[in-house]
């Protein structure tokens, strides 16, 4: 009797950008042990020459690129004579593209008949439970969130958080940005963002609920009252499987959940008086138009000052809101067009965040 035959389908080439990262690094060791049935042949990185060209390397990729002008002379240098030098699946793991652009990014996609599968852990886990029924039946979707490091946490507690202690997410191994992001919940609001481009949907069918075990990552609610969830384990080989391999699985991607041990799980709505992040975020893609772009430029300034220790951690969010206002006042409001427009934005939100930050630091003390 014949062994199966592990692969069943042809040979699928995989592009990586951001390949040193920690999703890419994930995608790697999946690719590494599905053998012949993936083939990586692009692989960047923004400034990690080093990596990237191990990396590729042992990956046998055609193609490896950096963004950094300095680090792709090193790049070339480093690839000397190993011979490295538009898909329609695009695997997306990158937010601030959704954030950002993504009526501009969502269009793009259509006219292209490119398929955009989701990488984060909670669409993923929506774009499976969506398969579950016909979209008219779709009532609402509900991302969960881990409630981060300060979950059980006082206002007064909050208020007086280090970044040592924000950075210690009790379920995920992250960046330090993303990691922040899901101590205030911002994180959780731009996913909300991201939903409404990724899945048509409006911002009154996206709800977000608090579970802190991170083993339920999405739930779509269909008009006959039944919800249908998406479980796993905290591993993000599970999510950037089903998209390396979709509409097939790659079996044992990652470890096996074990309910029984597990025992629980718990749910909970989120505070919006200890983390306003949300609502802010849930604001800005009822206003539309630019408000989702400066969100996140002002956001990114506000960690990078949280992180310096020139802001404490709930002058965050207020360094989020006076920009988003600022912004508005300035009369920036028309919905970026094109890639250099939502640029063009995110430079102006920036500065103008940074203008504020002074004021803000005091006002938060």
């Amino acid at each position: 009797m014949s062994a199966t035959p592990r692969h069943t389908r042809a040979p699928r080439t995989i592009t990586l950008l951001g390949a040193t990262g920690s999703v890419g690094a994930s995608t790697i060791d999946l690719i590494r042990r599905e053998g012949s049935g993936l083939v990586p042949q692009v692989v960047t990185a923004h400034r990690n020459a080093t990596a990237l060209a191990t990396l590729a390397r042992a990956a046998g990729a055609r193609v490896a690129g950096a963004a950094d002008p300095p680090a792709y002379g090193e790049l070339k240098d480093a690839l000397s004579g190993s011979g490295i030098e538009a898909a329609a699946t695009v695997a997306l793991a990158n937010k601030e593209s959704l954030v950002c652009a993504g009526a501009l990014f969502m269009r793009r996609a259509a006219a292209a008949s490119a398929t955009v599968l989701p990488v984060d852990s909670e669409h993923n886990a929506i774009f499976q439970a969506l398969g579950a029924g016909q979209r008219r039946d779709v009532r609402r979707i509900i991302v969960t969130a881990s409630g981060g490091p300060f979950r059980t946490w006082t206002a007064e507690q909050i208020r007086a958080a280090t970044p040592q202690q924000a950075l210690r997410h009790p379920n995920w191994s992250m960046g330090r940005k993303i990691t922040i992001d899901s101590a205030t919940m911002m994180n959780k609001g731009l996913e909300v963002i991201e939903a409404h481009h990724l899945f048509a949907l409006t911002p009154d069918q996206i709800d977000v609920l608090v579970h802190p075990q991170s083993i339920v990552h999405g739930i779509v609610e269909f008009a006959d009252g039944s919800l249908v969830a998406q479980m796993g384990a905290t591993d993000m080989r599970i999510p950037i499987a089903h998209c390396l391999a979709w509409p097939d699985r790659i079996p044992d991607a990652a470890p096996r959940l074990d309910l029984v041990a597990l025992g629980r799980l718990d749910f909970e709505a989120p505070d919006p008086q200890r983390f306003p992040a949300l609502a802010l975020a849930r604001a800005a893609l009822e206003q539309g138009g630019a408000a989702p772009t400066v969100l996140n430029a002002a956001n990114e300034i506000a960690v990078e000052a949280f992180l310096a220790g020139r802001l404490n951690f709930m002058g965050i969010a207020g360094l989020v809101e006076e920009t988003l206002a600022a912004a508005a006042a300035r009369g920036i409001s028309a919905e970026p067009d094109s890639a250099d427009a939502a640029l063009g934005v995110d430079h102006v939100s920036r500065e103008l965040a940074l203008t504020l930050l002074p004021e803000i630091a005091a006002k938060a003390c």
